[in-house]
């Protein structure tokens, strides 16, 4: 069954590349005007200008999510010019570094927890009241299988990834009767910048080792692509999950079904 977002406005933060990037193509292809956020303006341009090359509507906005007057900012740019937000993938995210806890740098810490957390609730507070005021639409905050396991070596990413499922279990409680719909993705090992970076912090020398390490200890013997990400993206914002809310949805080759962590990236 086709997903047709025709009429609809999709909203996505940390669209310069990976997943944030697949996605807003993804939405684009399926008929939605797209708004594409990110700090990164040469890769933002390159997403929105992808996009219209192939006949599709879309803005670019440059915006730090950390900053709540950058998110107004790109709250305000998408209702001016499409006059509504059906849809918004809270995306945004980084890694930071691979350290065990006794020995991980505290302004990293705040780095990390600054994007991935209060980005997400910034994303949420000013995106939210838009939709109440609409009496319509959904919201995918990208979390990760490191929101549901450990991963040694990565502590302020876990902990900012199991804080993202909380915020989308309390927002999802908070809107459900106002025909709002919040959900988390959560992928595993994705084939994007993010882990390619863990394989080179992990092995400078032979990062390609990493890799294959990691990809034979999926069941499925390699990483997830950022479409197939995407993919589960358009489903949780369309009609056909309409019934879906405040859910963690695992995107990752089977890895934590089988008892894997993100990685071991530490301990190896």
């Amino acid at each position: 069954m086709d997903i047709d977002f025709t009429g609809k406005v999709a909203l996505v933060t940390g669209a310069a590349n990976g997943i944030g990037r697949a996605t807003a193509l993804a939405f684009a292809k399926s008929g939605a005007k797209v708004v594409v956020v990110d700090r990164d303006r040469a890769g933002g341009e390159a997403t929105a200008g992808i996009i219209r090359q192939q006949g599709g509507e879309a803005m670019f906005v440059a915006a730090d999510v950390t900053k709540s007057a950058d998110v107004q900012a790109y709250v305000k740019a998408a209702l001016d010019a499409y006059g509504s937000i059906d849809c918004f993938f809270n995306n945004a995210g980084i890694e930071g570094k691979l350290t065990h806890t006794a020995e991980y740098d505290e302004a990293m810490f705040d780095q990390v927890i600054a994007v991935n957390v209060k980005g997400v609730f910034l994303g949420l507070r000013h995106v939210l009241p838009e939709m109440l005021r609409q009496k319509s639409g959904a919201v995918v905050n990208t979390a990760s299988v490191a929101g549901l396991v450990a991963t040694p070596g990565m502590p302020a990413y876990v902990a900012s990834k199991h804080a993202v499922i909380g915020l989308t279990k309390t927002a999802a409680g908070e809107v459900a009767r106002d025909g709002v719909r919040v959900n988390a993705v959560c992928p595993g090992p994705v084939d994007t910048r993010m882990i390619h970076s863990l394989e080179q912090q992990i092995n400078p020398a032979d990062p390609a080792s990493v890799a294959r390490r990691y990809q034979a200890a999926m069941p499925t013997g390699r990483y997830t692509t950022p479409d197939e990400i995407a993919n589960m993206v358009l489903f949780l914002c369309s009609d056909l999950a309409s019934n879906v809310t405040g859910g963690q949805f695992v995107v990752d080759g089977g890895r934590t079904a089988t008892g894997g962590s993100v990685n071991q990236a530490v301990e190896d």
